[in-house]
């Protein structure tokens, strides 16, 4: 078994799994971005008005 080739596995899986992680977290920011920006408005039932 060659070390190097099990160091540099495991180092791009590190990798990997850290931008994953750094995608996800922007993504999650976009979107709470988007939701101040477009807020949800919610319109009152028809039940509610009869």
């Amino acid at each position: 078994m060659d070390n190097a080739k099990w160091t540099f596995g495991l180092t791009m899986m590190i990798v990997g799994m850290g931008g994953t992680f750094l995608t996800l977290w922007i993504l999650g920011l976009v979107m709470d971005l988007l939701k101040k920006v477009f807020p949800l408005v919610v319109k009152a039932s028809t039940a509610e008005n009869k």
